[in-house]
């Protein structure tokens, strides 16, 4: 099973400012580096880890594929699943971090992709959302979230969850409220944000 947040109102997590310096630090100590697929946060987290000085040591560069022929054509995610399942689905996720882990030449990818609105999308409700990160040695992760709130909270609790995704890989532990085996899956509440419902059109995902 997979993580679900849900149900936590924001701002309760750790704050993602705090996470991407924890996160960028773990890696400058492993001499590991990071690359990230944005789609929904369109960016956001890019510019989160970005903001930390000297990220420059361990951050390789983002690819905002928002369209979702970007995902297939830049990222390497399987076309015919895109056709058979579309861009919000969690091995999508998977393999957008996977991808961009591979395309960027980084030790560890994140990814994020989701609906943010106004309209359900490829089945999935407004407010889905999957975060994902792909490591050494074959390891992947890949958290759903179901979010309450305006566009920006989902976008924002978007980010704060995949980095904290990132930070419990690198530490060798489940982030707040989860359990299960971190490469296999997850299970449990994610700490997020109960407002945090958007959607996104095509584009948005």
């Amino acid at each position: 099973m997979n993580a679900v947040a849900t149900g936590v109102r924001p701002g309760t997590g750790t704050p993602a400012g705090v996470l991407a310096a924890r996160a960028l630090a773990l890696l400058e100590e492993r001499g590991e580096t990071l690359a990230v697929a944005e789609s929904l946060t369109g960016g956001l987290v890019a510019a989160e880890l970005t903001a930390v000085p000297g990220a420059s040591k361990s951050f390789r560069g983002s690819v905002t594929a928002y369209a979702t022929g970007l995902k297939q054509d830049v990222l390497g995610v399987d076309g015919a699943l895109l056709a058979a399942r579309g861009a919000v689905d969690p091995e999508v996720a998977g393999q957008m971090a996977a991808g961009v882990r591979e395309r960027l030449a980084s030790g560890w990818g994140i990814a994020t992709t989701g609906v943010a609105g106004p309209e359900p999308q490829d089945g999935r409700p407004v407010g889905t959302v999957f975060v994902a990160v792909a490591g050494p040695g074959g390891t992947r992760k890949v958290a759903p979230l179901r979010l309450n709130g305006d566009r920006a909270e989902i976008r924002r609790e978007s980010v704060r969850s995949v980095l904290e995704l990132l930070v419990a890989a690198l530490a060798g532990g489940a982030p707040a409220g989860l359990t299960g085996d971190l490469a296999g899956g997850l299970t449990g509440e994610l700490p997020g944000n109960e407002r945090a419902q958007d959607t996104e059109q095509n584009g948005g995902t």
